[in-house]
């Protein structure tokens, strides 16, 4: 037997899906709506937040909880983000200097000059996915850099809750799952030329990883 929040978030998912609830509209408070279906307002949160993990609202604090419009989808693959449609990138750099775990990804002493590249990708207004791409900021003796071009990039993958400052810059559900990639590049001679974080919301990610195997033929003796 389903569930008093079950019950709740599968009549407001019809309400939306059957366009009686349309995109950009303010659902009725979350006390109206304990009160509509006659249940306690925790147990009332509990349904939209599964409606929120959908991705069919958003809940704006100080606003209340609006229909969401359709999101589109980003694919993550082969170390770029591909999006479906043209979406646009905003991107602030600042100067700063490696500190936690920026010094071994990039093999850096620490207080190394780096340039932070903040990129965000937005949809209309609505912030889509950032990235944050660490390089080294060498002194002129150093140049040129790199030295060789980018050889090898590895690249970790996870799925994690949103930090504070995630969830505020791309407007998600704290409880909504983000999907976390950490890749390093590097030149021929192993010496790291870039750190890129990406945080893409777990709603609307697909990451797709493609194999290539290679065969080899052995040669028989006469």
């Amino acid at each position: 037997m389903p569930s008093l929040r079950d019950t709740i978030a599968a009549d407001l998912r019809t309400q939306i899906t059957a366009g009686h609830l349309q995109a950009g509209a303010r659902l009725p408070s979350e006390p109206r709506l304990a009160a509509q279906y006659k249940v306690s307002t925790p147990t009332l949160r509990n349904a939209l937040a599964l409606l929120q993990a959908e991705g069919l609202i958003d809940k704006i604090h100080g606003k209340g909880n609006y229909v969401r419009h359709p999101l589109r989808r980003l694919t993550y693959a082969e170390g770029h983000l591909t999006p479906d449609v043209d979406l646009h990138i905003t991107i602030r750099t600042t100067n700063l200097r490696a500190h936690g775990d920026l010094i071994p990804l990039l093999k850096v002493p620490s207080r190394t000059p780096l340039t932070e590249f903040l990129c965000l990708t937005h949809q209309g207004e609505r912030p889509h996915s950032m990235a944050r791409i660490y390089v080294p900021r060498l002194e002129p003796a150093e140049l040129p850099w790199p030295r060789a071009g980018q050889a090898e990039t590895r690249e970790v993958v996870a799925a994690r809750l949103p930090t504070p400052e995630e969830a505020s810059t791309l407007r998600l559900s704290t409880t909504l799952a983000v999907l976390a990639i950490t890749r390093v590049s590097a030149d021929i001679t192993g010496r790291v030329i870039e750190v890129a974080r990406l945080t893409l919301p777990g709603d609307r990610t697909e990451a797709l990883f493609t194999t290539h195997h290679t065969i080899e033929e052995r040669k028989t003796e006469g």
